[in-house]
């Protein structure tokens, strides 16, 4: 089924993909913003969030066997060049993404084009409710993907989820080694939510340390959604086009998640390790036909956007949320 499956994504990919991963700038390069650290203000609302620069370059992707933990959908690693982009410095948050959900429920008018969350059907906070820093949890990436295009609207600034590649070069900040901080998991209680330190619940954003380029709980607390389908071998795949490489999705499972979430072992956290997506993270769901929007059995899955330096134009921008609107 995944190699079927793969295959496919791999003759979309160039058509597809390319509309916004290989854009050009909509603006003039003397307009383009100075490639530096910024806050980004959800307009209408107190609530922003701080975007990191990431330079662009070439790194390792992938683990080599001799690593503890290695799995074989991890390689063989590859040498993979990603474009510059911001990445949120945090995982999106409940005061980010409740202002999204709650659209659903408010009969003002909104931007054009929004598709409107459903309201949750269970308490998905674990109790710890919707203030204080704690990461959005339990969205499909439907939903997360839906709430860059209603950032889109609100901003006139094109934000999406990371691919694979973008993620894991976050992540590793310019390191090689199992984790962001060396190959000893010891000093992973110290920038990360896990099964070894987070009492079997998630956290609020930023209260450990951050990686090298300054981004927080990449690893841990809840694992995040890539825009990739997953393939076993995405390193096959990718081998032949290794620059700015993604996998388009063309079926709603299984789709790569990254990072390891606070239930996971260390080594469940490590750079390289790739998490599919699974269908009975909804079984239990209530609603017929199941819900597009949340995972009854995922509060260890969450995201974070990214903020390309090179905009697509309006056009690509529209083809690509309504692609992901197709596979639901």
């Amino acid at each position: 089924m995944y190699r079927t499956t793969a295959c496919f994504t791999a003759i979309l990919l160039p058509g597809f993909i390319g509309l916004f991963l290989n854009a050009q700038p909509i603006q003039n390069q003397q307009s383009e913003p100075v490639f530096q650290a910024f806050e980004q203000k959800i307009p209408n609302s107190s609530v922003s969030f701080k975007m990191v620069p990431v330079p662009g370059g070439v790194f390792l992707m992938g683990s080599p066997e001799k690593e503890k933990g290695h799995a074989a959908d991890e390689g063989p690693a590859i040498k993979v060049t990603v474009d510059s982009f911001w990445i949120e410095e945090h995982e999106v948050t409940y005061e980010e993404y409740i202002l999204f959900q709650d659209e659903s429920q408010d009969p003002a008018p909104v931007p054009d084009g929004i598709t409107r969350p459903s309201p949750p059907y269970i308490d998905f906070t674990l109790g710890m409710g919707k203030t204080g820093g704690f990461p959005a949890n339990s969205m499909s990436q439907y939903a997360a993907i839906m709430y860059c295009k209603w950032l889109y609207k609100k901003t006139g600034i094109f934000y999406r989820l990371p691919t694979e590649a973008e993620w894991e070069y976050a992540c590793r900040a310019g390191a090689s080694t199992a984790y962001p901080f060396g190959d000893n998991e010891t000093p992973l209680t110290d920038y990360a939510w896990y099964a070894g330190n987070s009492g079997n619940k998630y956290h609020a954003v930023k209260q450990l340390k951050p990686n090298a380029w300054g981004v927080y709980d990449m690893l841990g607390n809840v694992a995040e959604w890539t825009l990739d389908q997953y393939a076993a071998d995405y390193f096959a795949q990718v081998r032949n086009n290794p620059v700015n490489p993604a996998l388009q999705p063309v079926t709603k499972y299984p789709v790569t998640l990254k990072g390891g979430g606070f239930r996971d072992q260390a080594i469940k956290l490590r750079s390289a390790a790739r998490l599919p997506s699974e269908r009975k993270w909804n079984a239990r769901d209530p609603q017929i036909p199941r819900s597009k929007w949340w995972n009854t059995d995922a509060p260890f899955i969450g995201f974070r956007v990214i903020k390309p330096v090179k905009q697509p134009d309006a056009a690509a921008v529209e083809l690509f949320f309504s692609h992901f609107g197709v596979l639901q």
